[in-house]
């Protein structure tokens, strides 16, 4: 069963029962945010509405956090971002990541983070809030999406964040070895993750770029029979010698279709402080790893180039918007 979240301008999203309502009392206009309107007695913020490259982008203010925005592109929710609290994070799957970026180094130490997919940029905001002095590079490929979060959402002039227009297969086939602690993988075609970043050679760049004791994180979906989730951690076990996946129990049970957090590794992740994380968090995660990991991948095999896919297309509502 599931709720729905009316905190948005315009907008709803499904939600899992448990978390405390949300107010719909409009927020007061703050200076450096998308453009607001005069509604007669009371002040609020304006739905964002613009063409981008790859469909139409729709910035909604979340009426109970001032300067909290929701990015979709065509209906499907891709980021959230509080321009005054970075480090709240909205989406679980968004907090299973920061909870990789988290224990990859002692608190507070800054990293050099290659970041494929930049949407609303959550996560490097994030970063640069947590680990002052990081260095980020983040690859989108929808330069109008890109040129919107930018005008509407900018990053602190000393965020450390770079971001650049490619494709990001191409960018991380061109980056150096060994140049980056983290690199973190949330890229998707609509509501699908793009083929071209489910194979062995995807796979085998990005762990090229890894420095020794770095950590790959990717944001996947999939459901029970897990067709593409179960060959995806066989891919990255033939390549890294470490790999976990951090996942809902009700998606890993196979009641519902969800997001799941690959994670990989040339050295033993710290599954301990990982595991923690998780377990805490207001919807707590599994980490699998070890004979449990060995036996969700059962017999699938690495999915070579020629072989490639792209993600299933999530049913209906999945995330609370409808599906063509």
């Amino acid at each position: 069963m599931e709720t729905v979240k009316k905190g948005w301008a315009g907008h709803t999203l499904s939600q899992t029962p448990g978390r405390p309502a949300q107010r719909t009392t409009p927020c007061p206009a703050v200076p450096g945010g998308p453009r607001r309107r005069d509604n007669g007695a009371v002040t609020e913020p304006i739905p964002v509405v613009r063409a981008v490259d790859l469909g139409t982008a729709r910035l909604l203010p979340d009426l109970d956090r001032p300067r909290a925005w929701l990015l979709t592109v065509d209906g499907a929710p891709q980021s959230y971002v509080d321009l005054t609290d970075p480090v709240h994070l909205e989406f679980e799957y968004v907090r299973r990541i920061a909870h990789v970026l988290d224990v990859a180094a002692p608190p507070g130490a800054p990293l050099d983070l290659l970041h494929l997919g930049g949407g609303a940029l959550t996560l490097p905001r994030y970063a640069a809030a947590t680990r002052p002095g990081s260095r980020q590079r983040v690859v989108e490929a929808d330069r109008a999406l890109a040129a919107l979060v930018a005008e509407r959402l900018p990053l602190p002039q000393d965020s450390g964040v770079t971001v650049e227009t490619a494709d990001a297969r191409d960018a991380v086939a061109h980056a150096p070895a060994a140049s980056a602690d983290v690199v973190v993988a949330d890229v998707f075609g609509g509501s699908r993750v793009p083929a071209r970043l489910t194979s062995l050679g995807y796979a085998r760049d990005a762990a090229r770029v890894l420095r020794p004791g770095g950590l790959y994180a990717a944001n996947v979906a999939d459901a029970a029979p897990f067709t593409f989730l179960r060959p995806q951690l066989a891919t990255l076990a033939a390549v890294f010698a470490e790999v976990c996946l951090i996942a809902e129990p009700a998606t890993l049970r196979g009641r519902r279709f969800g997001n799941a957090v690959l994670v990989a590794g040339h050295a033993p992740p710290p599954l301990a402080a990982l595991t923690r994380r998780a377990a805490a968090d207001p919807f707590p995660a599994r980490v699998v790893h070890g004979p449990a990991l060995a036996e969700l991948i059962g017999d699938a095999r690495p999915v070579e180039d020629a072989a490639a896919v792209p993600s299933p297309r999530p049913p209906a509502g999945a995330f609370g918007t409808p599906r063509a």
